[in-house]
């Protein structure tokens, strides 16, 4: 009794210890990444809100308690320096899509892409971002999702444990503007937040069981389960039920329930319309104030909004998601503080 004692107070102390950690730890990693990328940014003259900006994507992106709602969490911040964005999972020699966003219908999951091509070869080999044109791109990717306006894209690797885990690519899809140096903050910051999480799980389940641990599978890994469905060698029944289980396990959404696809998309779609909210009020301090307190928000910061509104629209106008109008919805919530009145007379929904 006196032994499982002992043990209960141990990871309880542990877990207490972790948890005052995590504050210092979020703050650590947003400045060490934004002083390993604050040359990159001068070069590209980005003004004074632009950190802040990014501070709050990073924030978001440390709010994840799982690697999937981290991942998720970079993508869809990658909206706000990109106009298409995709992630693909490299296992065995072979990068699988995992996840992408501004492609409309068309969905990267499981889409293979050329190891070979300018841009990818590059950026493994340098393990670094990588910026040029659409030609040194991967053609079948082109030849299945279409060109951007531009001729200007990146591709960005995910380095875990000293490893390429992932390759993030992104363009300006229908004419976004491409902001490769902000991106590679993002992409640096969820490497580094990946990895806290990670060793914070590993820490917990040591402390919690310690007599696992070597026969467990490795918990550094967050694309562990993950497996390309045509990675060599995977052939056959057991190999196609292995792919389908690494999928649903990532939320795929080829063995998921509609309704379950319905629900993610819903998610999507409110948080994106966040991002936008967040980036009114990041870049219109003065006005948000000003039209709070004048009772005009809507004349004030009319260009803004309609803009972020065409933007949401063209994402998830024709969705599911419509109906539930969640751009409307955070602009009352976020911009007016939940009083519409703040938006003034000439405020339609």
């Amino acid at each position: 009794m006196a032994d499982n004692r002992v043990e209960e107070l141990v990871r309880n102390a542990v877990a207490q210890v972790l948890e005052r950690q995590m504050a210092s730890l979020r703050e650590s990693v947003v400045q060490e990444v934004l002083q390993q990328i604050q040359p990159a940014l001068g070069k590209g003259g980005q003004p004074g809100g632009s950190n802040a900006a990014l501070q709050k994507a990073i924030t978001t992106i440390q709010a994840g308690s799982s690697q999937k709602e981290i991942l998720r969490a970079l993508l869809e911040s990658t909206i706000l320096y990109s106009g298409r964005a995709a992630i693909f999972v490299i296992k065995n020699g072979v990068a699988s899509g995992w996840q992408g966003t501004g492609f409309g219908n068309s969905d990267v999951k499981d889409f293979t892409l050329g190891m070979e091509s300018k841009l990818v070869a590059e950026s493994m080999q340098s393990r670094a971002a990588e910026r040029g044109v659409i030609a040194d791109f991967d053609p079948a990717f082109v030849r299945k999702f279409g060109k951007p306006s531009g001729d200007s894209v990146v591709v960005l690797p995910l380095l875990l444990k000293d490893k390429i885990s992932a390759l993030i690519y992104a363009d300006q899809g229908d004419g976004s503007s491409l902001d490769a140096a902000a991106l590679d903050v993002l992409v640096r910051a969820t490497s580094s937040w990946l990895e806290v999480v990670s060793q914070r799980k590993q820490a917990h389940k040591e402390s919690a069981e310690p007599h696992e641990t070597a026969h467990s599978s490795p918990s550094n890994d967050p694309f562990a389960a993950h497996a390309p469905l045509h990675a060599p060698g995977a052939q056959g029944a057991p190999a196609a039920a292995a792919a389908m289980s690494a999928a649903a396990a990532w939320g795929g959404g080829a063995v998921s329930a509609p309704a379950g696809e319905d629900d993610d998309l819903h998610r999507k779609a409110q948080r994106f319309a966040r991002l936008l909210m967040d980036e009114i009020k990041l870049y219109n301090q003065a006005k948000v104030a000003e039209g709070r307190k004048n009772r005009d928000l809507y004349d004030r910061l009319k260009e803004d909004i309609e803009k972020s509104r065409a933007t949401y629209q063209k994402r998830y106008g024709n969705t599911a998601a419509a109906s539930a109008d969640y751009f409307n919805q955070e602009l009352i919530r976020s911009l007016a503080e939940d009083d519409v009145s703040l938006m003034g007379s000439n405020f339609r929904r």
